[in-house]
């Protein structure tokens, strides 16, 4: 180590004065010290002061600077360099360096940077700043011949890629044209697993997804899809699934996912509605989510229905139902949910029997399953009566949904829950229903609802509370009492934060529970009349005539 003390010493000397040959020799002594004991030496040379003299040798004509930029990057692996290495202004000479034609250079340049940035999202944005992202695609289009420095520009890219702030520089480049290109040639696992881990953050991105859908990247997945589904090589069933994942990413795009789905007639839309009869689960759930991203408008959810998806989402179901794996059960029923958005679906989708397929999911234990199937269920029975009165009039789905509207850990299992019970009852106007409703004691979920933070909540539990009310006040009149439904509607008309709709509902129901005596008493009690009259001058011409209205029974009735 003394050796290196001497060799310090020189450089310093030759760092000044340009001796090419001398300040070779010393480089290549560090680099050698380096390589021996790294943290030590890092140590020496922080503390010899030399770093500082590094930025003036970092200049395209030298012939040492690909070594000046190896020791740099060797230094910049142990953290407590890395801000020395900021300090003595060694960033900018390094970016410079990447306009450089030695490959050399180059790669000890991309290291040394990669390495003093690296884990530091303020030091990265820095470069994104200073353009690198442009200088970095252009490289790899070049070099594309030269694997370690396709190495390092995939590394540089995966670090980059992570920061939003990148995106939208990646998206004004080729990188989707290069990446695709490179990906078409490689055969080992460990370089396409590169390319995939800077394919992923990148393709978050919707402009840049619709790029790599027009690079080509599609074909490419499908094909390692094909290859790999039978194998049970862990690697082939690492790629299978990165592949498949990165695919179902692909659809996230409006843009992305109408360009495939091509009418429901494009190739790969055909491919992926194979992966759904799959035996290889992974398949299976990648169909199932991809099925679900064509189906997020209603041109494509008719064309799928029209052409026959629910049964093969059905069969996938089926297939899950016992011990099933819950991540496909999730997917399909997304898929379902997606599907039965388009009032044409509807009817389609009931008579196929989607009801029955989902209800054999009840007894799920697992809030996701939960929450979509309950979404499921909501959007089939918008507007359809009947099927909304044989639901309704099913006790074991009626109690489950009392017992969810009370899952507080799960806020959306517990939402949902809420909201299809209100729906059974909207959709139905039944008399069965809302019995079956209030023997299961549902009534006091719906009255807590319509204090929701969530107005369309709200008012989904007003109109149900309004139906019970006007059909089957005798049978609810108990449970309304000890819900407190009259003192919250007196909160609701007297908080000046209430929506419009909110007040107006809130007065109808106020009208159909005078015909309940002890509801009717309550109402009394409360000096409704006071609110209610305020309420004639509310600059909402439906609630100032609805409060008239409210006024004129409860002066009648009183």
């Amino acid at each position: 180590m003394d050796n290196l003390s001497d060799t310090l010493k020189k450089l310093k000397i030759t760092a000044v004065d340009r001796t090419e040959d001398s300040l070779e020799g010393c480089l290549d002594c560090l680099l050698q010290a380096l390589a021996q004991n790294n943290l030590e030496t890092s140590e020496k040379i922080q503390g010899s002061g030399i770093l500082q003299l590094f930025a003036s040798l970092l200049i395209p004509q030298s012939s040492c600077t690909a070594k000046v930029a190896h020791v740099i990057a060797e230094v910049a692996k142990n953290e407590f360099m890395r801000t020395p290495c900021v300090d003595a202004g060694l960033i900018s000479p390094l970016v410079q360096l990447l306009h450089s034609k030695d490959q050399e250079v180059l790669l000890q340049t991309g290291r040394a940077l990669g390495n003093i940035c690296y884990d530091s999202h303020s030091l990265q944005a820095q470069l994104i700043n200073m353009g690198v992202i442009p200088t970095l695609v252009k490289l790899l289009g070049i070099h594309c011949q030269n694997s370690a420095l396709t190495e390092m520009c995939l590394v540089a890219f995966g670090n980059l890629a992570e920061l939003e702030s990148s995106k939208e520089q990646f998206a004004s480049t080729n990188i989707a044209e290069e990446l695709v290109k490179l990906f078409k040639k490689q055969i080992e696992h460990d370089k396409k697993e590169m390319i995939f881990e800077v394919l992923a953050p990148l393709a978050e991105n919707d402009a840049i997804k619709l790029q790599l859908v027009e690079a080509g990247l599609v074909e490419c997945l499908l094909e390692i899809v094909q290859q790999k589904v039978d194998s049970d090589k862990e690697d082939d069933i690492a790629e299978l699934k990165t592949a498949s994942d990165l695919m179902v990413l692909l659809l996230l795009g409006d843009e992305s996912m109408q360009k495939l789905f091509e009418g429901g007639k494009g190739n790969v839309f055909q491919r992926v509605l194979s992966w759904i009869p799959s035996y290889n689960h992974q398949l299976q759930l990648a169909g199932a989510l991809a099925i679900a991203n064509f189906a997020r408008n209603d041109g494509n959810c008719i064309h799928m229905v029209d052409n026959g998806i629910v049964e093969k989402l059905m069969d996938l179901l089926d297939r899950h139902v016992e011990d099933g794996n819950v991540t496909v059960q999730h997917a399909a029923l997304s898929a379902l949910r997606n599907l039965a958005i388009p009032v044409v679906n509807k009817a389609k989708m009931l008579s196929a029997g989607v009801t029955e397929a989902v209800l054999k999911f009840l007894k799920s234990e697992m809030p996701p399953v939960q929450f979509k199937l309950l979404g499921t269920l909501r959007m089939l029975i918008d507007a359809q009566a009947e099927a909304a009165e044989q639901l309704g009039k099913n006790v074991k789905l009626v109690e489950r949904l009392v017992e969810w509207c009370e899952a507080k850990d799960h806020a959306g299992v517990m939402g949902e829950s809420n909201r299809l019970l209100s729906a059974l009852i909207r959709h139905s106007k039944s008399k069965d229903v809302i019995k079956t409703i209030v023997q299961s004691g549902g009534i006091k979920h719906l009255v807590t609802m319509a204090t929701s933070e969530h107005v369309i909540m709200q008012n989904e539990a007003l109109v149900a509370l309004a139906l019970i009310a006007a059909l089957e006040l005798v049978t609810a009149e108990k449970d309304l009492e000890s819900a407190k439904l009259v003192q919250i509607l007196h909160r609701l008309l007297a908080d000046d934060r209430s929506a419009p709709e909110i007040k107006y509902n809130s007065m109808v129901l106020i009208c159909a529970l005078l015909g309940s005596e002890s509801l009717h008493k309550e109402v009394q009690d409360l000096s409704f009349l006071d609110v209610v009259s305020k309420l004639r001058s509310h600059e909402n011409k439906s609630v100032a005539q609805q409060a008239s209205l409210t006024e004129q029974r409860l002066t009648v009735e009183s």
